[in-house]
């Protein structure tokens, strides 16, 4: 497994919120629906993405825009124009007063604005839940990245453009793998660029020695692994390899992986119906009571209680 894919591999829309948004100038509006994840594409016009804190950014035709919550931010067609619409978890839309606007902008399918051949038109996807597992990407990324249209490929937004709009069996699905694409390939630009902060265990999988470790390590999380046998694999000694890993990494090779199991644990407890023993198992835990300690020292909550939590998560 390469770092990105390592990185990536958590990211799933399930049910994710997609819409194509049309306006006339002067528009904006205020966004704080506190969703993890929000991937923007300006198709036309000219659009401001202006966070409570932190540069503003500029987007123009083919840009694409990146926020990562919960921070609230504005969208607008210039930094001085007032917000005309608020966006609350869930997807709710109210006025900036606080009163519904009960469909008003409402244009058709998954189309929202002021009218559909509005001078700015811009493809906006909405992931609504935080997997543990994705969370290591979302640590990743700044609070809001951009990137113009000439250093990420674009072959996906007509088709995204048609796809938005249309009513069709099993539209949420091809919608939700969409987004997935779309946003993985921001975000190997992304990772690809100067400017990008990856963390430290991403650019430890450069190093000749603990990269090939944090692969084997991201390949099987399951596998009773020492640090010995790691060490064996890379080519270097125990005490080397101990050393390198948490100097590059930033912690030792089997905290890095306790992380990954209890990461990969909570997705599954989130996600799937299976025991928690069956869970134990997965992610290289011998029994369920190993588990449990485990991941109520690292997370406060017991397995189980962390799943009814996500039960009643929106």
């Amino acid at each position: 497994m390469d770092a990105l894919t390592g990185l990536l591999e958590g990211l799933r829309a399930r049910g994710a919120f997609m819409i194509r948004a049309c306006f006339d100038p002067p528009w904006a509006i205020r966004v704080e629906d506190r969703a993890p994840l929000t991937v923007m594409v300006l198709v036309r016009g000219e659009a401001w993405i202006v966070p409570d804190g932190g540069e503003r950014l500029r987007l123009r035709p083919g840009d694409l825009a990146v926020a990562r919550g919960p921070d609230p931010y504005t969208c607008a067609d210039d930094p001085a124009t007032a917000p005309q619409a608020l966006i609350l978890p869930g997807g709710a839309c109210h006025h900036p007063d606080g009163r519904p606007l009960n469909g008003v902008m409402d244009l058709g399918v998954r189309t929202w604005g002021d009218r559909p051949e509005g001078g700015t038109v811009m493809l906006i996807g909405t992931y609504r839940m935080r997997g543990e597992t994705g969370g290591r990407l979302l640590d990743a990324l700044p609070p809001l990245l951009a990137l113009t249209a000439d250093v990420w490929d674009r072959p996906l937004t007509p088709f995204l453009m048609d796809e938005t709009v249309r009513d069709a069996p099993g539209q949420e699905v091809v919608l939700d793998r969409l987004l997935d694409l779309l946003v993985i390939a921001a975000l190997r630009a992304w990772f690809a660029r100067p400017e990008a902060q990856p963390p430290a265990w991403y650019r430890a999988q450069a190093d000749p020695v603990v990269g090939p470790a944090v692969r084997l390590l991201e390949d099987d999380p399951a596998r009773p692994w020492t640090v010995a046998e790691l060490a064996a694999k890379a080519g270097v000694s125990r005490a080397a390899l101990a050393r390198r890993f948490t100097r590059l990494v930033g912690e030792p090779p089997m905290t890095y992986l306790t992380g990954r199991r209890l990461a990969l644990a909570a997705d599954r407890l989130r996600d799937t119906d299976d025991t928690i023993g069956a869970i134990a198992r997965q992610v290289g835990y011998g029994s369920a009571f190993a588990l449990s300690t485990a991941f109520k020292r690292a997370y406060g909550v017991s397995p189980q209680e962390w799943r009814n939590r996500a039960a009643w998560r929106p």
